[in-house]
């Protein structure tokens, strides 16, 4: 069996137009050959790979060929089939390496042999290849010769660095300069290749091959020769060329990706271990990130990016990207690309790579611990999203009690005002949240604070509050919530850090609608921890305070951490609802004094103590029988049905034992209540 040749060497051009991505330099070329205006010496110069030897020896053709003047060799005659592809060679034309043969001595035995005529064809054509190894006295020997040849010889260089030929040397050449090969160009080269060799590609492994030839054409073709030669029967798939030249798969850019998105330090470094695991270089890896985080930047800039050849992706990955992108700002993306970027150049050299690569993740993971530029715009770009998810309400659809004084004239604060007192308080701005390992001595305040721009007035409260969604009227997404979940983490953090903890280290949200919010805890003793502390209520009032969303809590427990647990998530109800809101009786209303202003939850230093709830339900029981109604004759009235107020005491109930108060001083003070006297009868 004849050995196969490499695909370079099979599919070598033969003429200037199968030269690819080099029409600078081939179309001047054909069009001096045409015209007869060949100069004695040529320089060309550029990348390995992009065609220099090449197209000097589709010169030489020309140059020798039967039919000259012409642009293209004919390939009919024995010229030209001597300098084919494939073909026996010519005397006539010498190929030199100068890597071997840069001296000196070698020069003057060019130059002796130069003179002499050629034996069949017109010229007597020399092919110095890496012309930039010649050593300064070889190019000095060759200076007359090539300054003033005679009229059969022609020379023509190439080389990848003409700046170490010498100026006098360039000078007297004409100077070709070849350039990399574009990457469409190249991709559409390479599947045309595949269709001739009957093998079929996968059309997202053939960015990959372009990338790893590096616009080098010759490189290219070596890369798919290795991957025809370790086709299967399904041809070259993206799996088999991911794992042969050592890339990153798209879908492990696509998750480490996402998880800088939501901020999610487990799934980043869930990838990082992922890529050390299964043997891949981190630098590589780096590499690959950088890369993606490249192609992101183009694509928020520029959303049509793929239709435009900015980007070399398939339509499906294009796709991704354009969806990747809408997920970050513009100075996030920059500053993340800066980031693995210099990071990408402390890689070089280092000992501990993976290390390296860990840090960098934490820096893209802290954009609050940047105070440059950069840091300030990732920042923006947060609080820019946010507005845009949630909605921010116009200066003219908050309510005028919801205005500075100074923004609102006289008689609309009176009117505001008025409003505001009449206004009942919501049940979730009316009792502040309190931990319950906090020592509740203090009295109860009934101060009411006074409304600011930040803190709205009690009917801006009630008019911003939705029953479900956001302040804007739209409701989330569970995208959404997972993208704002590190900021609402943050407003837990300064409200109660033992909730900041449990969400933080062992809950994500799984699931959200118009008037609920699904948490996912790791194990049932997170759960636990969470229910039982009344966690819950401090992540709902975050999520009111930060949002607008007034969410119900609920909490299940994730089958993936706990194997013991069932097949699908179990939601658990919060233990503890609010208690209803208890309405005066007829009696207690026709004696009710003026009563307090409500007092408002508002921030830290301006909340109410909360008062400790009530340790001895039997005085509730108490206070309710002797302010019951009764019909005519003394019978009493039975109670409306609902829940049990002496099993469901509040928590912020205030106590008349611990307050030092019996019964009636405390209906008289909570309630304006004047409490009647039985009259014993004889």
């Amino acid at each position: 069996m004849e050995p196969t040749l490499a695909l370079y060497r099979r599919y070598r051009p033969e003429t200037f137009a199968e030269v690819i991505g080099q029409d600078h330099v081939t179309e001047p070329l054909r069009a001096a050959l045409a015209n007869n205006r060949v100069n004695h010496a040529y320089l060309f110069s550029g990348p390995r790979g992009c065609g220099k030897t090449t197209s000097a020896r589709i010169l030489a053709r020309a140059l020798n060929c039967e039919k000259a003047p012409i642009s293209d060799p004919c390939g009919e005659c024995q010229s030209c089939r001597d300098l084919a592809r494939g073909g026996p060679g010519s005397i006539d034309v010498i190929e030199i390496d100068a890597a071997s043969h840069g001296g000196v001595d070698d020069a003057r035995d060019l130059r002796e042999r130069a003179f002499f005529a050629p034996v069949s064809s017109r010229f007597k054509v020399y092919i110095i290849d890496e012309a930039h190894m010649v050593s300064s006295q070889g190019f000095n020997a060759l200076l007359k010769l090539v300054e003033e040849p005679p009229e059969h010889l022609k020379f023509i260089f190439a080389t990848t660095e003409p700046e170490k030929v010498i100026p006098t040397i360039r000078s007297r050449t004409h100077h070709y300069p070849f350039r990399l090969i574009p990457p469409r160009t190249l991709s559409d080269y390479l599947a045309e290749l595949c269709e001739k060799e009957g093998v079929r590609i996968d059309s997202a492994a053939l960015p990959l091959v372009v990338r790893a030839g590096a616009g080098s054409a010759r490189d290219s073709l070596s890369v798919l020769d290795q991957l025809l030669g370790g086709a299967g029967p399904d041809g070259v798939t993206y799996e088999v060329a991911t794992s042969l030249l050592g890339y990153t798969p798209d879908n492990l850019l696509d998750e480490v990706v996402d998880a800088f998105a939501a901020v999610d330090g487990a799934g980043v470094f869930g990838v990082v271990d992922k890529v050390i695991e299964t043997g891949q270089d981190p630098r590589r890896f780096t590499e690959d990130v950088l890369r993606r985080l490249r192609d992101l930047v183009i694509v928020a800039a520029v959303p049509d990016a793929a239709a435009s050849g900015l980007i070399d992706a398939p339509a499906d990955q294009a796709e991704r990207l354009v969806a990747q992108a809408a997920r970050f700002g513009k100075s996030e993306l920059v500053r993340a690309a800066d980031i693995v970027a210099s990071g990408l150049t402390e890689m070089r050299g280092a000992t501990t790579p993976r290390l390296l690569l860990e840090l960098i993740c934490a820096r893209l993971l802290l954009p609050g611990a940047d105070h440059d530029s950069l840091g300030l715009g990732a920042r923006l770009d947060r609080l820019e999203r946010r507005v845009a998810v949630t909605g921010a309400p116009s200066v003219a659809a908050v309510p005028a009690a919801a205005l500075p004084a100074a923004a609102v004239p006289a008689p609309e604060m009176a009117a505001a005002a008025t409003a505001a007192a009449a206004t009942p308080a919501p049940a979730s701005a009316a009792r502040p949240v309190a931990e319950p390992d906090e020592p509740q001595t203090r009295a109860p305040q009934t101060r009411a604070p006074q409304p600011t721009a930040a803190d709205p007035t009690p009917a801006a409260s009630a008019a911003a509050e939705p029953s479900g969604g956001t302040a804007g009227g739209a409701v989330l997404s569970l995208a959404d919530v997972r993208r704002i979940w590190p900021d609402l983490l943050e407003a837990v953090k300064k409200m109660r850090r033992f909730t900041w903890i449990l969400l933080s280290q062992n809950a994500q949200v799984i699931g959200v609608d118009a008037t609920s919010l699904t948490v996912g805890f790791r194990t049932a003793g997170a759960r636990d921890s969470f229910l039982g502390g009344g966690s819950e209520e401090i992540l709902r009032q975050a999520a009111i305070d930060m949002i607008g969303a007034d969410w119900k809590i609920e909490v299940a427990v994730d089958p993936s951490a706990d194997p013991g647990s069932a097949t699908s998530p179990r939601v658990i109800r919060p233990a503890v609802s609010p208690p209803p809101a208890v309405s005066q009786t007829p009696s207690a209303a026709a004696g009710a004094g003026p009563s307090a202003p409500p007092s408002w939850a508002g921030d830290e230093g301006d909340a109410a103590p909360a008062p400790e709830r009530s340790s001895r339900p039997a005085a509730a029981a108490e206070a309710r029988s002797r302010i019951a109604p009764t019909r005519q004759g003394g019978e009493p009235v039975p109670p409306p049905p609902g829940p049990d107020l002496d099993a469901d005491a509040h928590r912020d109930d205030p106590s008349s034992e611990d307050n030092a108060l019996d019964s009636t001083e405390l209906l008289q003070r909570e309630l304006g209540a004047t409490v009647i006297e039985e009259i014993p009868h004889d």
